[in-house]
């Protein structure tokens, strides 16, 4: 019988030391999962920045800047507006008198013909 408990003793030993070592590679393998996420968070960050970056200058290079762009437009605008000022200035006397002769009719009052004197 003692060599039955001396048996049981040294089974419930290894079985702590088997559980302490799935432990342990339990918590080892949690940190290279970490790590290996960290990396990859910075990879994927590099990537993004030199990505972004890389953008920027293609942008710049092929579009010109934000400022330069609203320039053009503001430019673009302010000549459209002065074409129109002058377009309006020229035609407006012609469409006045022309709406005048369109709207202003000389009517000339006569009697309908059904009408009968009673």
């Amino acid at each position: 019988m003692a060599s039955q408990t001396q048996g049981i003793q040294q089974l419930l030993i290894a079985e702590k030391k088997a559980a302490e070592k799935v432990q342990e590679a339990r918590k080892k393998k949690a940190r290279r999962l970490k790590q290996a996420k960290d990396e990859a968070t910075a990879e994927i960050e590099r990537f993004r920045n030199e990505r972004e970056r890389a953008f920027r200058e293609y942008e710049s290079k092929h579009m010109g800047s934000m400022d330069t762009i609203k320039e053009s437009i503001e430019r673009e605008t302010q000549a459209r507006l002065e074409l129109m000022s002058k377009s309006v200035g020229t035609a407006k006397e012609i469409v006045i008198k022309d709406l005048l002769t369109r709207v202003i009719c000389d009517v000339q009052p006569k009697l309908h013909t059904n009408f009968k004197l009673a």
